[in-house]
C-alpha cells in the first residue's frame, strides 16, 4: 500500500511514524496534500499524479482525495488548533475537508491518560497554566491551582482554557465540520494511521 505524506511536514518530527509505516511494509511517496497529513494513494490518486507529474499542486488532489487524515503531536498542539493562535487555518482546514466529501481523521499523538476525547476533560494544559501564574506572581507548584481559583475570586483575569472548555469546544468543531477526532500513543501513530486511511 502506498500512503502519501504531506510534503508540507516538518523533515525530521514524524521519522518515527514514517518509519512505523515502512516496517509495516507501506511505502512511503511525499506530495502536496490538500488536507491533513496522510492520504492512501488508490487508482484516482495515481492517475491525477501521473497526468500532472511535477507541476502537481495540492488542490490537483482535491477531487480524487476520499480520506485523510491530520496528525498532531499532544494536546498542546490541539489547545493552539482548537482554541489558540492557529484556529483559524485548523478551521478552514476542516471545511475545506468537509466541503469537499473527505472523510477527514485528526489523530492526536497523546500521553495514556489522554486516549479519548472524554479524557480531554481533564486534562491539564501545564504549559499555559506556568505562564499564566508567572505573568500574574502566582507560585507554581503543589497548590498552584487553589492559589489560582484565589486570585480569579479576588478580581483576577481568568486562567486559560481547561479541559472540560477544552472538550466542549473539540466537540463542537467534529460535529459542526464533520471531522472525527483519533487518539493513539506516539509509539502507535504509524499503525493508526494505516488502519485510519484504510478501516471501512
Amino acid at each position: 500500500m502506498i500512503i502519501a505524506v504531506d510534503k508540507a511536514q516538518k523533515e525530521g518530527k514524524h521519522d518515527l511514524k514514517h518509519n512505523q509505516l515502512i516496517e509495516m511494509g507501506h511505502e512511503l511517496m511525499f506530495l502536496p496534500l490538500p488536507v491533513g497529513d496522510y492520504v492512501l494513494v488508490d487508482e484516482s490518486v495515481r492517475e491525477v499524479i501521473r497526468r500532472r507529474g511535477d507541476k502537481l499542486k495540492k488542490m490537483d488532489l482535491l477531487g480524487v482525495t476520499k480520506r485523510s487524515c491530520d496528525s498532531k503531536y499532544g494536546m498542546t498542539e490541539i489547545y493552539g488548533d482548537v482554541i489558540g493562535k492557529q484556529h483559524a487555518r485548523f478551521r478552514d482546514e476542516c471545511i475545506l475537508a468537509q466541503q469537499n466529501g473527505i472523510d477527514f481523521y485528526v489523530l492526536i499523538e497523546s500521553a495514556p491518560e489522554v486516549s479519548c476525547l472524554e479524557d480531554v476533560k481533564s486534562w491539564k494544559n501545564w504549559k499555559q497554566l506556568y505562564a499564566y501564574c508567572k505573568r500574574n506572581h502566582i507560585k507554581a507548584g503543589q497548590g498552584m491551582m487553589e492559589r489560582i481559583e484565589d486570585f480569579v475570586e479576588h478580581g483576577g483575569q481568568k486562567p486559560p482554557v481547561d479541559g472540560e472548555q477544552l472538550y466542549k469546544a473539540m466537540k463542537t468543531m467534529a460535529e459542526k465540520y464533520g471531522f472525527k477526532w483519533a487518539f493513539c500513543r506516539p509509539e502507535d501513530c504509524g499503525k493508526a494511521i494505516a488502519y485510519l486511511l484504510t478501516k471501512t
